[in-house]
C-alpha cells in the first residue's frame, strides 16, 4: 500500500462507524471512486485506514453506496459488510435517504423558496449536464427544494434537497435560474475557487440503519473556509 495512501489516511475524518458502515467527510479534489486520471480514490483511503485501524490482514472489505462530485464537499457513506451494502443500495433507491445539502451563490434566487424541475441530459464529452424545460431525447427529470437560509454580505446560503439523484443536478439546475454555485466555472460561476473547489456541501444525512434498524442523523462540518465560516 502506497506511502500517499496511508498518510491520506491520517486525514481522514470519519463522522461514523460501526461493524456494518463508515460515513466520512469528504474533502475537495478527493474522488469517491477511481477514474481515468489515476488518482487515489477515497474508498482506497477509507480501506487503509481500516486495515491499520484494526490490523487486519489480507484485503480489505468496501463497498461504495453513492458519490459526491469531485470539487463538491461533505458526507460520503460506504458499506463494510457485504450484508450492508445491498440494504445500503435498497434504501438509495427506494428514496428513503434524506441528503440535505448546503450552496453558497452570489445571485440569490428570485423566489426565498421553490422546487425547480428540469429535464438533464448529459454530454459525456465534457461531462457536463445540461437543463431543459422540456423532455429531449436520453434527458432525465430532475427534482429538487431549496430554500435560502442566511443572506451573507455578498453571497446567499441555499440549502436543497435532492427528490432526485442526477448527474451534476444541483449544479445545473442552480446555474440555470441564474444561481450557480461559487467557484464553479463549468455552470457559469464568474471564477473558481483558489483550491479548485466548488461551494457545495453534503451536509447532512438520516437514514434507517441497515442492520440495526435505529434512525442515524449525521452532520459534516463545512470546510474551513472564510464564506462557510460565515455561514454557520
Amino acid at each position: 500500500m502506497s506511502t500517499k495512501i496511508l498518510s491520506n489516511k491520517d486525514n481522514l475524518q470519519v463522522l461514523y462507524e460501526d461493524n456494518h458502515i463508515i460515513v466520512v467527510n469528504k474533502r475537495a479534489g478527493d474522488i469517491v471512486q477511481g477514474d481515468k486520471t489515476g488518482d487515489t480514490p477515497l474508498s482506497d483511503v477509507v480501506k487503509a485506514y481500516i486495515k491499520y485501524k484494526y490490523n487486519k490482514p489480507g484485503n480489505v472489505y468496501l463497498g461504495t453506496v453513492h458519490r459526491l462530485d469531485r470539487p463538491t464537499t461533505g458526507i460520503v457513506m460506504f458499506a463494510k459488510t457485504s450484508k450492508a451494502l445491498p440494504r445500503l443500495n435498497k434504501l438509495f433507491l427506494s428514496k428513503e435517504v434524506k441528503k440535505t445539502y448546503w450552496a453558497v451563490v452570489k445571485k440569490p434566487p428570485s423566489k426565498p423558496e421553490d422546487t425547480l424541475i428540469h429535464w438533464l441530459k448529459k454530454n459525456p464529452k465534457n461531462n457536463k449536464s445540461y437543463a431543459h424545460q422540456k423532455q429531449v431525447k436520453d434527458s432525465k427529470k430532475a427534482i429538487l427544494h431549496y430554500k435560502i437560509i442566511k443572506k451573507l454580505d455578498n453571497y446567499t446560503l441555499l440549502e436543497v434537497n435532492l427528490e432526485t439523484g442526477r448527474h451534476h443536478q444541483i449544479r445545473t439546475q442552480l446555474s440555470q435560474i441564474g444561481s450557480p454555485i461559487k467557484g464553479d466555472l463549468k455552470y457559469g460561476f464568474e471564477r473558481s475557487n483558489k483550491d479548485a473547489s466548488i461551494h457545495l456541501h453534503a451536509r447532512q444525512i438520516e437514514f434507517m440503519h441497515p442492520v440495526k434498524k435505529e434512525p442515524v442523523s449525521l452532520v459534516a462540518p463545512t470546510p474551513n473556509d472564510v464564506i462557510w465560516d460565515a455561514c454557520i
